[in-house]
């Protein structure tokens, strides 16, 4: 059972704020997803080989081919904070 400190410790990592509502709503909606989840443990698959791809598809390459990159101006331009021409991001080690 996920109970609401571990939806509060997961919603930290996240940096989520949730209303106790929030909470109690998550708690319960995560326990019927891992309810339904466990009922995967009760299918047969006796003699059926694991797969990680559902098609068997090679990574199509390409030529590694040397052209122009994009403009700093524009690379940057999306970027929410800006500063001496790299993005700017709170700082996350203490």
């Amino acid at each position: 059972m996920i109970d609401k400190e571990m939806i509060e410790y997961i919603a930290n990592l996240a940096r989520l704020s949730l209303t106790e509502e929030e909470k109690n709503r998550f708690s319960k909606d995560i326990d019927e997803i891992l309810e339904y989840v466990k009922q995967l443990d009760q299918a047969d698959t006796e003699g059926i080989e694991p797969t990680s791809l559902m098609a068997k598809k090679e990574t199509p390459l390409r030529e590694d081919v040397k052209k122009e990159s994009l403009p700093l101006d524009k690379a940057l331009q999306n970027g929410p904070v800006v500063k001496k021409n790299f993005f700017a991001i709170p700082k996350v080690i203490s």
